[in-house]
């Protein structure tokens, strides 16, 4: 088994309620554990990811690895047929053969390059390493998706919803860089799969990928989607048509207190203060940005739980 997307999850409320039963005695599977590696390669910068993916090891018994692949190792060549005379100094199909030695799981992060749509899509790193490595793969966000996160958040909103169906917004927000969507991707397929009036908003141009946001609506009005939503998401994308590209920067689209009214703040983190999101609405007790981040461990844990169960 491989934790990939969103979708290698069968059936999205016992995953949840798995999790959070989890939560209430995180060592209870200690054993399960013992005697088995996981090993993370990270390609890009990580806190969150890191430290919660290592925590959820650890209290399933596992020991881990940890290589900082971007900086630490050598420069990988995915294609076949190559003739290496450039810069890449190793091939995935012996680097990922190479690992699978010393773990029994390994998780990879590895961020788009947002210049290239297609390459991004192939998921190269990633989808190296399913095929050549011979051992379950763990997502800790890839070009497209950020599976790990969106589960999270499906156990922040199950944790704190009020109503049987809340009304959930996913609001783009100005960010100075150009960043990847995989969030983004991972929560609207997440989304999908709940009960929920759930809708996107955004300025034009910055529309998602239409087949991952198929028939969710999307309102180019901000603040007439936010009305009478229980939780708004919060997440910057580049643009998806004008691939990687920061088409404008409208402040007007920051959250403020004032915005959300009533409902719930989420946020992947890290978030930009005063840029995304306003110092009133993330310092409020209507911010869940720290329960988020708590359940990534969480979320990991049942994840590493059920590979390890089909090892």
């Amino acid at each position: 088994m491989n934790y990939l997307s969103i979708q290698d999850i069968d059936h999205l409320p016992s995953w949840v309620n798995a999790a959070k039963k989890l939560k209430l005695a995180p060592r209870e599977h200690q054993a399960l554990g013992a005697g088995k590696t996981l090993c993370l390669l990270f390609f890009n910068n990580s806190l969150r990811t890191r430290l919660s993916t290592q925590k959820a090891a650890m209290n399933l018994g596992m020991e881990v690895l940890v290589m900082n692949f971007g900086n630490e190792g050598w420069a990988l060549e995915f294609g076949d047929g190559t003739v290496m005379d450039q810069g890449s100094s190793e091939h995935i199909k012996e680097a990922a053969q190479v690992v699978a030695q010393f773990c029994d799981i390994v998780a990879i992060r590895a961020f788009a390059g947002l210049t290239d749509k297609q390459k991004d899509e192939a998921e190269l790193v990633i989808q190296g390493f399913v095929k050549y490595a011979g051992i379950p793969v763990l997502n800790m966000e890839s070009s497209v998706g950020h599976p790990l996160q969106a589960l999270a958040d499906a156990i922040t909103i199950s944790e704190q919803k009020t109503k049987t169906r809340p009304k959930v917004v996913l609001t783009w927000a100005p960010h100075p860089k150009a960043l990847p969507h995989a969030v983004a991707n991972s929560f609207v397929k997440m989304m999908q799969l709940q009960d929920a009036d759930f809708v996107i908003t955004h300025p034009k141009g910055y529309e998602l990928n239409p087949a991952i946001t198929k028939d969710v609506p999307i309102e180019y009005d901000q603040e007439k989607a936010f009305r009478d939503a229980d939780f708004v998401y919060v997440k910057n994308w580049s643009s998806y048509s004008d691939y990687g590209k920061i088409l404008h920067q409208d402040t007007n689209w920051m959250v403020t207190k004032k915005k959300l009214g009533p409902a719930k703040l989420m946020h992947c983190l890290p978030v930009r203060r005063n840029v995304v999101v306003s110092d009133d609405a993330i310092d409020s007790n209507q911010s869940l940005v720290i329960e988020q981040a708590n359940n990534r461990t969480y979320a990991a844990q049942l994840a590493l739980k059920k590979i390890i169960e089909q090892l």
